[in-house]
């Protein structure tokens, strides 16, 4: 098969086209976000830390957004997407694809939607009262018929909410880490065949839904012209750091365990590591990717650089930190498939262009999250502008 466009050495036919395309790196790249900022949330919700709160609700909104469109790539990648609909009327407990559409339902049915709803029920009563038109009536629907906003309603409001987010914590582990458990199941690929790649997947998820939501916040704030909050981002990238450096060591802990162990499929993906993947892998995911941002995250930690400059510095590292998970995702899926079961042969994978599993789908799939997103910031207000009425509405 050596004399294939793409092909060195001996491949079978069915290794020589790749299975999953990019639709499939953005599926766990999307659902990383989902759960890095619904954890971020949580972080002022459940373990009290007020100074967060400034990103609180936009942690939530940025989470609903991304989940929203997390079960798309599936969908498209699909030949046939209604079929999808088997995994609820038939479930199987024994496929781990299937779980996930019930994972996915509990934490945006019951997790996501409710807290928000809890979250916002007091403005949404207010912009129920004060609203004219088409907007008034679609805030009474939002309302689900309970206009009661007293304080020991608004008291209830917060017990329940804290107890629904305590939930989503695991919840949040468990749409993210399932992912990094079917590539990791995945006996007969070493370059997927490890116990740490769920841990490691739940950690870099964390790693790029708090950066993701550093860069939504700046933007937002830029836009309805609000100074930052240094504070409160100062205390995002000091989690961001910490979080980084345990999902780095885990990663290097991977690789340390495989240089050890030697076995017979190191020297393929030696061999894989510089060449095909030099750039995606060591250029992209390790060096501008991880160890970059972290060297500029730990330098605020140490120097107390200027306000401009942190705010800068956490710009550029948060943007290179996404550059570097998405690279990662990329070596995961892609990666995993370019060389032979067999170690005797290495594929290439081209991205095409405008086709259903293309470069076009994908941009257009990371930018419909950012489009909803504006949607919902403009519909629910992440901050408030005054105190909601506290009274009783018939």
């Amino acid at each position: 098969m050596g004399h294939l466009a793409g092909v060195d050495g001996f491949m079978y036919p069915n290794e020589i086209e790749l299975q999953w395309s990019i639709l499939i790196v953005l599926y766990p790249f999307i659902t990383g976000l989902v759960a890095g900022a619904f954890i971020l949330a949580s972080l002022e919700r459940v373990f009290k830390v007020a100074v967060l709160k400034p990103t609180y609700r936009l942690s939530l909104l940025t989470a609903l957004a991304f989940l929203l469109v997390a079960p798309l790539p599936l969908q498209l990648h699909l030949g046939h997407p209604e079929r999808s609909l088997e995994m609820y009327l038939t479930p199987h407990r024994s496929s781990a694809m299937a779980m996930f559409g019930f994972v996915y339902l509990w934490y945006l049915m019951v997790v996501l939607l409710v807290e928000i709803w809890l979250d916002y029920r007091a403005d949404i009563v207010q912009l129920a009262q004060t609203s004219r038109g088409p907007m008034r009536l679609l805030y009474r629907i939002m309302t689900l018929g309970s206009m009661n906003v007293g304080p020991a309603s608004r008291s209830l409001d917060d017990r329940v909410g804290w107890l629904v987010t305590l939930i989503g914590i695991p919840s949040a582990f468990l749409l993210h880490g399932y992912v990094g458990f079917i590539f990791g199941s995945v006996k007969a690929n070493a370059w997927w065949s490890t116990p740490l790649m769920p841990i490691v997947f739940v950690f870099s998820a964390m790693v790029s839904g708090i950066a993701a939501v550093v860069l939504v916040y700046y933007a937002y704030s830029w836009f309805q012209r609000r100074p930052i909050d240094m504070a409160c981002v100062d205390a995002i990238a000091r989690f961001l750091f910490y979080v980084f450096v345990v999902d780095f060591s885990l990663e290097m802990l991977d690789l340390v365990h495989r240089m050890y162990e030697a076995d017979e499929s190191f020297r393929t993906l030696d061999f894989m590591v510089k060449t095909r993947l030099f750039v995606p892998q060591i250029v992209l995911q390790i060096t501008l990717g991880t160890v970059v941002p972290l060297l500029m995250l730990g330098a605020t930690q140490v120097v107390r650089f200027r306000e401009a400059v942190r705010r800068r510095l956490y710009m550029i590292s948060c943007c290179l930190t996404l550059i570097g998970i998405f690279a990662m995702r990329w070596n995961v899926v892609i990666g995993g498939q370019l060389f032979s079961k067999s170690y005797l042969g290495y594929t290439t994978y081209k991205l095409e262009f405008a086709t259903r599993e293309g470069l076009v789908p994908a941009v257009a799939l990371m930018v419909l999250p950012l489009i909803i997103l504006a949607v919902l910031l403009k519909l629910l207000p992440p901050w408030r502008q005054q105190e909601p009425v506290d009274a009783v509405t018939q």
